[in-house]
């Protein structure tokens, strides 16, 4: 399947809309529009939102669809360049040292640093993905990387290529489709966010949640997801420092349908809240609240 394969696969945003609802992931207009225009355009898509909206699901979706791989890199503080592009397999290379010893043989650089003892990491093996399909790379949360990291990846990503000093350079044969996600811990620099196409992830209305939790955790009574769906909705109107995502929104759900509950009421809540409450002072907040009041006055 070459990029132009792909792009018949996906000639419209309508076509986007569909492939992505049999991955069971659903999608605003807006959203489809953007990864329609990734995958057309070959250009980076930076997802910014709230945890928990589906940035990364949305990655993993559009693989899925295009049945392509998916190359993840979870970007953390302190992340460097042998994490995303490559490492030697020292290892390797001191145990061929030993063997050639033991042998007899002379043994340089030019037999240790080949693509038998090359360990690549996510950007390379998006990178290198022979194809005919384009792979699909997901920078997650660039945001918790260091703002030279962030410049550095981006220059490996504009050139899709990776230059090795003992192998030289590696060119995609098929430029990959990169998605980066941000939950905005800090600002970007301009020199990404300008070369990329941008969207915001809102966290769904109502409707759409309803649909996407039915998907998500199938079988689960109504009235029972109804009642979650406002319960979250209530959630959100306090000022959290961490406000309940649709992923927590899912976790809570099946945690309830695994005990057994068909309604929410303020003794399982308060047993649940970890499914749904992931930071101490929100806990403290809601509590101060009641449960009662989450669940509604008709619980």
């Amino acid at each position: 399947m070459s990029a132009a394969a792909v792009d018949a696969i996906a000639p419209d945003v309508d076509a986007v809309a569909a492939g992505l609802d049999d991955q069971d992931y659903l999608a605003d207009e807006g959203l489809l529009t953007a990864l329609f225009l990734a995958v057309r355009l070959r250009r980076p898509l930076l997802l910014e939102g709230e945890a928990g909206v589906g940035k990364t699901e949305a990655a993993k979706a559009l693989a899925a669809w295009l049945d392509v791989p998916l190359h993840r890199l979870q970007c953390y503080e302190g992340i460097d360049a042998g994490e995303a592009l490559y490492e030697w397999n020292y290892q390797r290379q001191l145990l061929a040292i030993r063997l050639a010893e033991a042998g007899g043989r002379a043994i340089g650089d030019d037999d240790l640093f080949t693509r038998e003892f090359l360990l690549p990491r996510p950007i390379l093996q998006a990178i290198d993905h022979p194809g005919p399909r384009p792979a699909v790379l997901l920078l997650d949360e660039i945001d918790r990387a260091d703002a030279e990291f962030e410049a550095f990846t981006f220059e490996a990503l504009a050139e899709a290529s990776v230059t090795i000093p003992e192998l030289g350079t590696i060119r995609a044969a098929e430029r990959p489709i990169v998605i980066l996600t941000s939950n905005r811990t800090r600002d970007l620099h301009d020199a990404l966010t300008r070369r990329c196409l941008y969207h915001w992830i809102d966290f769904p209305p109502p409707q759409r949640v309803l649909e996407i939790v039915r998907r998500r955790v199938p079988g689960t009574s109504e009235p029972l997801v109804l009642h979650a769906v406002d319960a979250v909705g209530r959630l959100r109107t306090l000022d959290l420092a961490k406000p309940p995502g649709v992923a927590e929104l899912i976790d809570w759900v099946a945690a309830l349908a695994a005990l057994g509950i068909g309604r929410i009421d303020p003794e399982t809540a308060a047993l649940t809240w970890g499914a749904v409450i992931k930071n101490r002072d929100d806990l403290d907040a809601v509590e101060a609240r009641g449960a009662e009041w989450l669940v509604g006055a008709d619980a």
